[in-house]
């Protein structure tokens, strides 16, 4: 059993409506070498007012302006002192309340990342099912030339291989982050349990072309042009074929 200090950073912009639930998930977490920090782009409802009704688990916080969701997530990584970061951004919750003790109490040395399958829940927190594109036991980087296998939500990394969120990629800085750290490790482990609850309709979401736009450009980067374009048809394909066939996303 190892027991490694784990920093969960949630980011949040007027969020009093979704903030709640997101801290009271992390509240319930068996597993108790945690710290809870709160990165506000500085707003202007009821957000810190929660934020204060936490206090017994939030270790650190600061609210001002930044330069969008992940210039305010690279604040977190710059404010964590664990072992493991681990984004659990306003509205999204974790799934199980032992989930990291299920990580951490059978292994006996630390692995680079640990990660598994995200739930995508509504407003009202209804299930809606597992994401279309499932993570295997054996992924690695190149991998990611199928899509966003692993959520940021439902992967821990450690720090010290981390990278920095790119925020020229202002729709799927999230992508390349998670293709690198995969990059970067070399011991992983996933679990077969959904490690975290995502909030549909998230910037991607809102955002389709956009951030097709900017997955493409990162694929190019790690992949080469013609195996990028080859594969961006071929999930095109499969998308459409998962919508009109099954009818779902």
């Amino acid at each position: 059993m190892i027991n490694p200090k784990v920093s969960i950073i949630t980011v949040t912009y007027n969020a009093e409506e979704v903030l709640a639930k997101t801290l009271d998930s992390i509240r319930k977490q068996k597993y108790k070498n945690i710290e809870s920090i709160i990165v506000d782009g500085g707003s202007s409802d009821g957000t810190l007012s929660i934020v204060n009704k936490y206090s017994d688990i939030v270790s650190k916080w600061i609210s001002e302006p930044d330069k969008g969701l992940y210039d305010a997530m690279n604040k977190g990584m710059d404010m964590a002192t664990g072992d493991y970061v681990w984004f659990v951004n306003a509205g999204d919750t974790i799934f199980k309340t032992d989930i990291l003790n299920h990580f951490f109490d059978s292994d006996f040395v630390l692995r680079d990342i640990y990660y598994g399958d995200t739930l995508v829940v509504d407003e009202k927190g209804n299930h809606l099912g597992g994401r279309r594109l499932k993570p295997k036991d054996d992924i690695t980087w190149k991998s990611f030339r199928w899509g966003m296998l692993v959520c940021h939500q439902s992967i821990l990394v450690k720090k010290e291989i981390a990278p920095r969120y790119n925020l020229k990629y202002k729709i799927a800085a999230d992508y390349e982050w998670v293709l690198e750290s995969f990059k970067r490790a070399r011991y992983t482990r996933k679990t077969n349990h959904k490690v975290a609850c995502f909030l549909r309709g998230g910037l991607s979401q809102k955002n389709i072309l956009r951030a097709n736009y900017e997955r493409f450009k990162i694929m190019k980067k790690y992949y080469g042009f013609f195996p990028s374009l080859w594969y961006n048809f071929l999930m095109l394909f499969r998308f459409a074929y998962t919508v009109t066939k099954l009818g779902r996303i």
